[in-house]
């Protein structure tokens, strides 16, 4: 790999800690929410204020609960949660919290449980934000006057306003200095273990993970979605109910038609069922209290309701903008291309993570004991990703009809057998009495096969040598080769790489995106006559060529999954 992709320590141990906490996160918080747990969320940081805290006794790196916390935050993207971007903030500002508080105080038990309130508070202010983000200060208004009604009613002389905020803020506070306290015990535990003893293998059986449907990113949408929704903010301060309505209805309707999670809010109940509350209670509010008129109550109401459905939409189709694999590119090219290296990491760990955390009845029963278990590991996974082997491209050379998508073909079957994913296209050829007539692209993952080249005797419609280009065949290829689809895979193959690629044609994007941008393994097939320019067109430094002119190695497909993962079975 080259050195400019190479990833430090201190990221390396970020992702190890930030996977575990994703992984809780994913797992339980789903649970959880899905059964509407009281204090959900309080639980969830809690389990990521154990994590930080004992493993930092461990590690003891600057930087570490920040960076994990950023790591764990971008994961939650894999969460079938359509809300994410909130509990994104919230996880990354909880280990900022966390963090600071142990920067002024140190690594003492004044510094974990102070970091532990503040970050376990987060949840509060958090809350209380979001209400007022996305319904705006009409809702602190509302929430007041309704408060000292009931409080003028009841005669009751505690000012009602601020007391069930600071109530709720003791039990968070509460909850706080119980996660601090736990997680010092488990660090203290794991650190009177001897190291040896810390160094259990992970079970290393692999979780199925979700194929991600093909979605066609926009910079320009990005940037449009943005200007749309600041829009309608303005729109619903500035001018008459008509006019910000309908701009709002005409942008939901735009955002449901293109993205998916738009329709996933608008479709959930709880909405809806906002949507009317808080209506009625603000025409309530308004007319009763304030002595207004009714209809302006009510138009109050729908007024804050708009507004909530665009700033619910508006996150959730930015959020899905900003998955863009250019955007991650671009982080490459800065201070931050650390952080892509990291995620790389974590994806890579996160079923591991998901399959050590045991069943629901197992964690109540003794949940210190899991956590110790899974943390105790931390070491050993550390030791295997820094041997972990850099990036390496594997290079099949041989001949025209020497064979080498056969041989290609044979190593996908092996490595998928060891359970290593694979991704990306075949380019195998097209018969007609022993004289080949084309080339189709099979996409390794979906098995969906396309015409890429036929042969043509018209000298107009020849792209390469005799053969026309077909261009449906060049997008399914182009598409099966991006990094958005193949971010879950651990091999990438490209068959073939030859005189289109040289020429910036064909698979060289393609080809660009992965060599630059991406710490995936990759096997090439190139003819023998293109070998060495292909290897100077990218500049290949960690390669191994396999040249078919030696004759077909039944074990390339072992081979190549032992340099990937380490000793594998010999293959059936």
């Amino acid at each position: 790999m080259h050195s400019q992709y190479e990833i430090s320590e201190k990221w390396v141990k970020a992702s190890i800690v930030g996977t575990i906490w994703a992984a809780s996160e994913i797992v339980l918080g789903s649970f959880l929410h899905n059964l509407r747990i009281p204090f959900s969320s309080n639980i969830l940081t809690a389990i990521g204020v154990v994590i930080l805290i004992a493993t930092s006794y461990i590690w003891t790196d600057k930087g570490l609960f920040w960076r994990a916390g950023l790591i764990c935050a971008l994961m939650k993207t894999m969460s079938p949660s359509a809300v994410i971007f909130g509990p994104m903030i919230a996880i990354f500002s909880q280990a900022m919290l966390l963090e600071i508080a142990v920067r002024i105080f140190g690594r003492s038990i004044l510094g974990y449980v102070l970091g532990a309130m503040l970050a376990m508070s987060w949840n509060l202010f958090h809350k209380i934000m979001n209400f007022i983000i996305i319904y705006g200060f009409n809702i602190v208004e509302v929430y007041a006057d309704l408060l000292k009604y009931a409080q003028k009613q009841l005669n009751i002389v505690v000012d009602l306003v601020w007391s069930p905020i600071l109530i709720l803020l003791s039990i968070y506070c509460l909850l706080g200095i119980v996660a601090a306290i736990i997680g010092i015990r488990i660090g203290r535990k794991i650190l009177k273990e001897p190291a040896e003893n810390r160094t259990t293998h992970f079970n290393r059986s692999r979780a199925e993970q979700p194929n991600k449907t093909p979605f066609n990113y926009s910079i320009a949408w990005l940037f449009a979605n943005l200007i749309l929704m600041v829009t309608s903010l303005v729109l619903i301060n500035f001018t008459a109910w008509t006019i910000w309505s309908s701009f709002i209805t005409v942008i939901a309707a735009i955002w449901i038609l293109r993205y998916k999670r738009a329709l996933r809010q608008l479709s959930k109940p709880t909405l809806w069922i906002y949507f009317v509350a808080i209506t009625m209670v603000t025409a309530f509010v308004v007319s009763k209290i304030q002595s207004q008129d009714l209809v302006n109550g009510l138009i109050v109401g729908i007024q804050m309701n708009f507004r909530a459905i665009a700033i619910i939409l508006g996150f959730s189709v930015l959020g899905t903008e900003l998955y863009n694999p250019k955007i991650r590119a671009f982080f490459l090219k800065t201070s931050f291309k650390q952080l892509p290296l990291a995620l790389e990491l974590s994806f890579e760990s996160l079923p591991l993570m998901i399959a050590m955390i045991p069943e629901l009845k197992v964690i109540v029963k003794n949940p210190v004991s899991i956590f110790y278990q899974i943390i105790s590991q931390i070491e050993f996974r550390l030791a295997e990703l820094k041997n972990f082997p850099s990036r390496k491209i594997f290079i099949i050379s041989g001949a025209v009809g020497e064979g080498k998508t056969t041989q290609i073909s044979k190593i996908v079957e092996f490595l998928k057998a060891q359970n290593i994913p694979v991704g990306g296209i075949l380019s195998p050829r097209r018969m007609e009495n022993d004289t080949t007539i084309g080339y189709d692209v099979v996409d390794i993952a979906t098995s969906h096969r396309k015409q890429f080249l036929t042969l043509t005797t018209d000298p107009d419609q020849r792209s390469i040598g005799n053969y026309a280009i077909h261009p449906s065949g060049l997008q399914a290829g182009q598409a099966a080769l991006t990094l958005e689809i193949n971010h879950r895979n651990k091999v990438v193959v490209i068959d073939e790489v030859g005189k289109l690629e040289l020429d910036n044609k064909g698979w060289a994007n393609s080809l660009n995106e992965l060599v630059d941008h991406s710490n995936l393994h990759m096997i090439w097939s190139v003819r023998t006559t293109f070998t060495e320019q292909v290897i100077q067109k990218w500049n290949l430094q960690d390669y191994t060529i396999y040249h078919l002119s030696e004759g077909e190695n039944p074990k390339v497909g072992q081979a190549i999954a032992e340099q990937i993962y380490g000793k594998v079975p010999t293959p059936i």
